[in-house]
């Protein structure tokens, strides 16, 4: 019967700040000592983020492999195991078919023979999946806001448009003097092949696809 840990941080910087890998193993082998255990191997996850579940990682996957019946895994903490709370009840549902005790050093010790451990498992597990919920809206929030105010996200910029300095779309003048002429054709009836021609014998280099986007964008 062999005992594990499980470490995981998300980045490089953080393996050497705050919640370090080295803390996370000093507080596993505290835990496992006062418990009578010794710890077989450290599988550590280094720049990993916990949205990833636990069997595509690449020590997840191979702490999967290596337990037998009656092995131990101890982790820190409940979010450096998991962040999904489905993940997180597969997982535990794995091991308690596999017979492998699961220790959460946060949680107080073996969450998969303990009801209330249980309880609070599912429980924690679930804020841990809204608390990235609401991260994942946050980060919305903040690139509409910067769409709203023509801030520039990255990828292609839109045809008629440069990068300022400051990092915004400032206006590009003889891009949007075409973007004018091609919303005036198409009023005017014009193929999208046409209008793009046409443009383009005012020098400004343009496709039909080209042409097509911009008015899409119109409509958005």
């Amino acid at each position: 019967m062999a005992v594990y840990s499980y470490t995981r941080v998300s980045t490089d910087r953080q393996a050497d700040e705050g919640e370090s890998l080295g803390a996370q193993q000093r507080r596993v082998e505290g835990y496992a000592m006062m418990n009578g255990m010794t710890v077989d191997r450290h599988f550590v996850e280094r720049g990993v983020s916990g949205s990833v579940p636990v069997g595509e990682r690449q020590e997840g996957a191979a702490l999967l492999a290596a337990l037998k019946p009656g092995d131990t895994v101890i982790t820190p903490k409940l979010d450096r195991m998991f962040r999904s709370a489905r993940d997180a009840l597969n997982v535990l549902h794995q091991l308690r078919e596999m017979g492998v005790s699961l220790h959460m050093i946060d949680l107080g010790g073996d969450v998969t023979g303990n009801g209330i451990a249980k309880m609070v498992f599912t429980i924690l597990s679930a804020v841990a999946e809204a608390e990235r919920d609401r991260i994942r809206e946050r980060i919305s929030d903040v690139k509409k806001d910067q769409k709203a105010r023509k801030r520039y996200l990255g990828g292609k910029v839109p045809f008629g448009y440069r990068v300022g300095e400051q990092g915004d779309l400032v206006e590009h003048e003889a891009e949007q003097k075409a973007v004018a002429l091609i919303r005036e054709l198409k009023g005017e009836g014009k193929s999208l092949r046409g209008i793009a021609e046409a443009v383009q014998e005012t020098g400004i280099s343009i496709s039909h696809v080209g042409v097509k986007e911009i008015l899409t964008r119109d409509m958005v």
